[in-house]
Order: C-alpha cells, then structure tokens, then sequence
C-alpha cells in the first residue's frame, strides 16, 4: 500500500512556570501530552477521511452501531487492509516501518483472535512473561501448557489480550475486548489495561458497554455510516 499523504509533524511543547503548583483533580502527565498516534485522511471504502491525534497514555473510545465502520477503522489504522492516507508513530510514518514492525507496535486485537498451533505456548514469544500476567486475567498460570482446543470463548480471548501485552505495544486497538465476559475477569482485564495506559501506551477502544467506556475512556467518539465524529465528548 502507498499513501499519497506522507508528511512529517513535529512538536514543540513548552511547559509553563509556575511559583506554585497546584495539585490537579485527576493524575496528568508531568507535560503536555503529544500524539503517539496521529493519524491525517485515513479512508478506504466504507471509511470516510479520519483525522485523530491519541496522546501516551490516553484511551479514545468509539461507539456506534453494528456496520458503523469500527472495525474497519482499527483495521486501516493497524494496515490490515488497504487504505489511503497518512499514520505516525510517535513521528514516525508508517510507510518508513516494515509493515509486521508497525503491527507490533500498533496492536489490533479482534473479538476473536486466529490461533496458529495446537499449544498455547506457542503463540508467546516470552513465555515467562506470559505466565506471570495470567492471573491479573483471571487465567491459570498453567494455561500455557494446554492444547487452544481447551480453551473456553473468554479464556482465549483473554489469552489473545495477554499475548498481545507481552510484546511492547505504543498503542492497544482493542475490539469489545471484553464481550461475553463475566464481571470477575472483565475487572481483572480493566484493570491491567489501566496500568498500560499509566505507562504511557496509547488505546483506541471500540465497545458498545457504556459502563466501561465510562470507566476507561478521556473522549468518546461516535461513528454512523464510516464517519467519525471527532469533535468527541467527555467520557463520564
């Protein structure tokens, strides 16, 4: 795929002085937060022109109804499918990235991930690391010497999203990472998601759980038809 709209953006931030601090409400960056994700006209069809910035450390939900173009948009912006326009990470275009480079950086995680070999073992690439997240999933540790087939539908999604977070992911597309799970593991699943955002990995979550998208998101976008609403609103 070769997009027409490569340009370069850079950033200048300047912190202001202050003699006093004051505390803020909520926890915030120590400076402004820059896009780690900015993305300019990204379309195919289905997808009308996408214009986004997601800073580190920032969860941008999208809602909307089934057909929408969600899963369309996480796909064009993992480079999944063909498209035109243009995606940077951390300043860096994605034409300039080895496409299986860029998707270990940018992740997309669909409702239901494919499974390449019989083990789960074999689908990490750190074993060990795997092992010790299992539990804050809600999953034994001994999991990974099971065959895939033993697996239950919420148990291999929760195995995708822990194979996806062993890897160093700057930015999460998670697609109703959550559906179908009971409270107890979609708690232990929010949970680690919270702290990936408080290291400064960037996420774009499509749900249409509302609770959750309250209890994770800064902006919600909605999106009708392959358009984008981003003039956003707050999440409560």
């Amino acid at each position: 795929m070769v997009d027409s709209l490569g340009c370069g953006w850079r950033y200048a931030i300047a912190a202001p002085r202050l003699e006093r601090a004051v505390p803020p409400t909520h926890p915030q960056p120590s400076v402004e937060p820059y896009p780690v994700l900015s993305i300019r006209r990204l379309r195919r069809p289905g997808l009308e022109p996408v214009d986004l910035d997601v800073a580190a450390g920032e969860c941008v939900a999208v809602h909307g109804p089934s057909g929408a173009g969600k899963t369309l948009l996480l796909r064009a912006i993992a480079d999944l499918d063909p498209c035109d326009g243009a995606v940077e990470l951390e300043g860096r275009s994605r034409e300039s990235m080895a496409a299986h480079a860029w998707r270990r950086r940018v992740v997309y995680l669909p409702p239901e991930s494919g499974w390449w070999a019989d083990g789960v073992k074999a689908h990490f690439a750190d074993p060990e690391a795997a092992r010790r997240l299992l539990p804050r999933l809600h999953l034994p540790a001994d999991a990974l010497a099971w065959p895939v087939s033993r697996l239950s539908t919420g148990e291999r999604q929760r195995m995708a999203l822990a194979r996806v977070l062993v890897g160093t992911p700057a930015v999460l597309l998670l697609d109703e990472p959550t559906s179908g799970l009971d409270r107890d593991s979609m708690d232990g699943v929010e949970a680690v998601l919270r702290e990936r955002l408080a290291a400064g990995v960037a996420v774009v979550l499509v749900s249409h759980d509302r609770d959750q998208i309250g209890r994770l998101a800064g902006r919600v976008l909605a999106m009708a038809g392959g358009r984008l609403d981003t003039a956003g609103e707050a999440a409560t």
